[in-house]
């Protein structure tokens, strides 16, 4: 690898913020005054973002390759997720590209790299750096700008089918090569390009790609906002032919849904003034335009859902006796037992997103006072009529005071606990507000007997409001749970049936039992947003 940039590394200041809600930050990058390394013209940049991940430097993306421009304004937008308590580092390197051999990485064609945080860049919205070939040296006046934008939760995305028609000529031996700009223009007055079009060759009546863009990205999700389209005429040599401009918003585009169409006069305003009977230099027509909506776990949170949590125990023999130190549910009176660590790591995090703070908390596989019958959803503070606790100290109150009084059995039944909470969102569901969501967070040491009728009740779960989180307690092995979590392939009832969409989240503890708070946040809650 090459010698990184001689950068001061500047501590990031820890917010305290909720845990490891990630948020996804959008970086626009442009460049001015690049070395120029090619003879005849000048040089065709391409910028790679590579990001720290164990102390090595990996490519997550690169933009495009900008022909013949040393001031290149890229239409790439590379998207970073975002987690607050962590320091994120990102580096930057710009290449000076060649055709089809793609981007070299030959020192000849490195025109210089910068590094920095995600955090550094959130804070500031924009920063300016200069560009350092290798051993710290400037590259000359080179700079790089990063513009940063957090995509906010209400974030949808829309796709949108240009095509124009009867073009200015700007060629004199062929016909214009357009290509379409759309610039949003922000408060400051400034523009941001939003997305650059493919050029159409040799046609004044192309007909572009359809696209999409996110909503925060075309109009930082208000309608009313000013955007600025631009058609070129290509030129491979960097010096691309104006050939107009038109003014809309996205409110005016979505006039395009359905069967309509929407169409611009693309104006050239010097032939405006200079040419009496000047009409335009073309039109530009908006043939279909589909808004996509994306709900994020924020926005039901933000939008007043109410999150419950209900916390299941597995208090089956496989666990081993209490009272032996080897057993996972061990009494231990100097420190917690291999439960109560995941009950708690696991709990806090999704505390914060509890609205009441209150859990409810169920056993199962144990025989139970008074008849030691075995149960299966049994409320651990023995209180059938209301089984939540206090929050999660309250949850470890109850099981600390529950364990000497059941004794340890089996089979390991998950079906029965997954159904009752089922049968609460699914009369929540009937109320027609869903204004809550529920989440089963089950802590087990792995080997499921019911295994069929519990893949019957995560698929009729799935219609509901609801996600599980299987929390893998010790050493066993927890091939029944990847199964469960359906990322491997679509978890099927027994019928055959799929599931609605994949509600089960599996974590086990001991890769984490060591690992920050944040990632282990990260991993039980990664896909519930996904599920909500």
């Amino acid at each position: 690898p090459r010698a990184p940039a001689g950068m001061g590394d500047v501590p990031e200041p820890c917010p305290q913020a909720p845990l490891a809600v990630l948020s996804k930050v959008e970086l626009r990058v442009s460049c001015k005054h690049l070395l120029d390394r090619d003879t005849l013209n000048k040089s065709d940049p391409c910028v790679l973002l590579l990001m720290q991940s164990q102390g090595q430097w990996m490519e997550v993306d690169r933009s495009e390759v900008i022909k013949s421009n040393l001031n290149p304004v890229f239409a790439k937008i590379f998207t970073v997720d975002y987690y607050f308590e962590e320091v994120q580092k990102l580096r930057f390197e710009v290449y000076d590209s060649h055709g089809q051999a793609g981007v070299g990485t030959h020192d000849d064609d490195f025109l210089g790299g910068t590094e920095c945080t995600v955090g550094q860049i959130v804070a500031q919205k924009r920063v300016t750096k200069p560009l350092f070939l290798k051993y710290g040296k400037f590259a000359g006046k080179s700079t790089i700008t990063i513009i940063s934008e957090e995509i906010s939760g209400n974030n949808g995305y829309v796709e949108l089918a240009f095509r124009a028609k009867k073009l200015d000529d700007k060629d004199l031996f062929s016909k214009s090569d357009p290509f379409l700009e759309i610039y949003r223009i922000d408060d400051d007055r400034s523009e941001q390009l939003v997305y650059r079009t493919e050029v159409v060759k040799n046609n004044l009546s192309p007909i572009w790609e359809p696209f999409k863009v996110s909503l925060n990205s075309l109009c930082s999700c208000e309608e009313k906002r000013k955007l600025r389209c631009v058609v070129w005429d290509y030129d491979s040599r960097g010096k691309h032919d104006f050939i107009g401009e038109f003014f809309t918003t996205f409110e005016e585009m979505q006039k395009a849904m359905g069967e309509n169409k929407v169409q611009w006069d693309c104006m050239n305003p010097k032939y405006k003034i200079k040419k009496r009977n000047y009409k335009n230099s073309g039109v530009v027509v908006l043939l279909d335009l589909k808004i996509h909506r994306v709900y994020s776990f924020l926005d039901y949170i933000m939008g007043g859902c109410q999150i419950h949590f209900t916390v299941a125990i597995d208090f089956t023999a496989s666990n081993g006796d209490p009272r032996n130190s080897c057993s996972l549910h061990y009494i231990n009176p100097y420190q917690p037992n291999e439960y109560l660590k995941a009950l708690v790591a696991v709990g806090e995090i999704c505390q914060d997103y509890d609205s009441d703070k209150k859990f409810s908390a169920l056993g199962f596989g144990a025989r139970i006072p008074p008849k030691y019958e075995v149960s299966h959803d049994f409320a651990i503070n023995f209180n059938p009529d209301n089984d939540e606790c206090e929050g999660i100290q309250g949850v470890v109150e109850s099981y600390q005071s529950c364990l000497p009084k059941i004794q340890l059995y089996g089979p390991t039944n998950v079906a029965p606990i997954i159904s009752k909470v089922a049968r609460v969102a699914a009369d929540e569901e009937r109320t027609k507000e869903a204004s809550q969501y529920f989440i089963l967070l089950i802590l087990t040491d792995g080997v499921v007997t019911d295994m069929a009728d519990t893949r019957e009740a995560i698929v009729r779960a799935s219609y509901l409001p609801m996600s599980i989180i299987i929390v893998g307690v010790g050493n066993a092995d927890f091939t029944d749970m990847q199964i469960l979590d359906g990322d491997d392939g679509v978890l099927r009832s027994p019928k055959g049936e799929p599931v609605l969409r994949d509600i089960v989240q599996f974590v086990p503890f001991r890769e984490f039992k060591n690992a920050s708070p944040t990632a282990l946040a990260k991993c039980v809650l990664a896909e519930v947003p996904k599920q909500v």
